[in-house]
């Protein structure tokens, strides 16, 4: 992969945390003058400093164990990515891009979409790798922006005392600690969920303006409903 990018005569990063891989990487460094070799972890890069002031293009093979992290790193630096294309597991890969009111529809579902554009792109067979994983593999791209384009999450819920405007990661923080509530029990309605944060009435008569069911659950709102709801009930509080 990184012989493929390389070819393209585009500027690249490799960020490798196994040493065994480091010499293999210099090694292609020699002879590709574009290449800048990153040892260290990816959740700790520095991906302003590695962009450069250029919007960037991220490629990679994910460790199934920390995909989630390693998603949410990326998406605090949303403003600077074009495209994500990275494999998988394919069971987290359909959550990615899961639609509301569909079994792996959930959280990360909803943090991804309002980031990103998901699409499953192929499913990738166990003897492709090697060794072969236990779990199968998935090839997805994520575009960018989101949903979070089309909201304006900074003005739901204006400062209070004198207190300076929010920031729109302080606003993004806010909204997704919404939705975490929100589907904190999945099976349960919205309601339940949002007991800690308003009373049932404010809660049905925000869904009620949304033209939703009483009942309804968070797996059921699109993230443009979540974050409609999400301002009501900021509004109401």
């Amino acid at each position: 992969m990184t012989q493929h990018l390389l070819a393209t005569g585009a500027p690249v990063h490799a960020i490798e945390l196994d040493a065994a891989f480091l010499p293999g990487l210099h090694h292609l460094a020699k002879q590709f003058p574009n290449l800048d070799v990153v040892p260290g972890d990816v959740l700790k890069a520095d991906i302003p400093a590695i962009a450069a002031g250029r919007r960037i293009r991220i490629y990679g093979n994910l460790p199934y164990y920390i995909t989630s992290p390693i998603l949410h790193h990326l998406f605090n630096f949303a403003d600077l990515i074009d495209e994500i294309h990275i494999v998988i597991q394919t069971e987290v890969a359909l959550r990615l891009a899961a639609k509301p009111g569909t079994r792996d529809y959930g959280y990360l579902s909803v943090v991804t979409q309002f980031y990103t554009r998901p699409e499953f792109v192929f499913e990738i067979p166990r003897e492709a790798f090697n060794p072969p994983p236990e779990v199968a593999s998935a090839l997805v791209t994520l575009r960018l922006p989101g949903e979070r384009a089309k909201l304006s999450l900074a003005s739901n819920a204006p400062p209070v005392g004198g207190a300076p405007p929010r920031s729109s990661r302080d606003a993004d923080s806010l909204f997704l600690d919404f939705v975490k509530l929100c589907f904190s029990q999945k099976r349960k309605t919205l309601v339940n969920n949002l007991r800690s944060l308003a009373k049932s009435d404010p809660v049905r008569e925000a869904l009620a303006s949304l033209d939703l069911r009483p009942d309804a659950r968070a797996e059921q709102l699109p993230v443009a409903q979540l974050a409609a709801l999400h301002a009501l009930l900021a509004g109401a509080r």
